[in-house]
């Protein structure tokens, strides 16, 4: 990829190896190069819940968010503008997405307050990246979905949270409560930009949680998205 001013480049950490050969990073790359450009026009009528999980987010005062599949910047600008007093990190696998998030964020004046770095969801670490060890507050925002090895990624990210941290996953739902046909025809729709909506994404949250945590659950839109919360105690986890 071209070179990006460290200036301009909300701290890019640049290319990251993918556990999976990177194959993932060019799959995305591939479907994102030229739509990164119309994005955050045309999402806002069908990714549904993002601006719900915004307002759920509510980070302490000088706290710490960290999406993980940050796309364009979207959602930690729009969490930014709410929450002045906290500080945002984003990963993201594909280079060509985190150039136009790198944009957005120097637009915004941003530099510094929210940064990003090229990461594998299933395989990162922050104090690395960002020398920042964990966070009170981790986002999946339409990422899971789209996530082949996404179990893992979901336990890395909690695994990523302080005690008493909590994690907000919002993605496509079952469509359970609209017609079977809408169903049929979204999620063929879907397929061909490489997404799969979580069947099991509630037990999937169980489980990663544990013992430890404590999860909510809810569907929105009579079931065209899923938002869950998952909540680490505090103390040691």
């Amino acid at each position: 990829m071209g070179s990006i001013n460290p200036e301009t480049a909300a701290r890019y950490s640049g290319p990251a190896p993918s556990h999976d050969g990177g194959s993932t990073g060019a799959l995305m790359d591939g479907i994102y190069r030229h739509q990164r450009h119309i994005y955050d026009a045309t999402r806002k009528f069908y990714l549904l819940g993002r601006d719900h999980l915004i307002v759920r987010l509510d980070p302490p005062q000088g706290g710490s968010v960290l999406e993980i599949g940050c796309g364009t910047g979207r959602n930690m600008l729009a969490a930014g503008r709410r929450y002045p007093y906290a500080r945002f990190c984003g990963i993201d696998i594909s280079e060509a997405m985190l150039k136009t998030a790198a944009t957005n964020i120097a637009r915004a004046g941003e530099v510094g307050r929210i940064r990003i770095a090229a990461a594998d969801a299933a395989d990162f670490d922050t104090n690395t990246l960002f020398g920042v060890p964990a966070f009170d507050r981790v986002v999946f925002s339409y990422t899971l979905s789209m996530i082949p090895p996404w179990r893992e990624a979901l336990a890395v990210g909690l695994a990523h949270l302080k005690p008493g941290g909590r994690a907000h996953i919002v993605d496509f739902g079952q469509q359970e409560r609209l017609p079977a046909a809408f169903r049929g025809l979204l999620f063929a729709w879907l397929k061909g930009f490489h997404v799969t909506p979580r069947a099991d994404l509630r037990e999937a949250l169980e489980e990663a949680a544990g013992e430890e945590a404590e999860v909510s659950f809810a569907p929105l839109y009579r079931g065209y998205a899923w938002y869950g919360e998952v909540s680490s105690q505090s103390g040691e986890r």
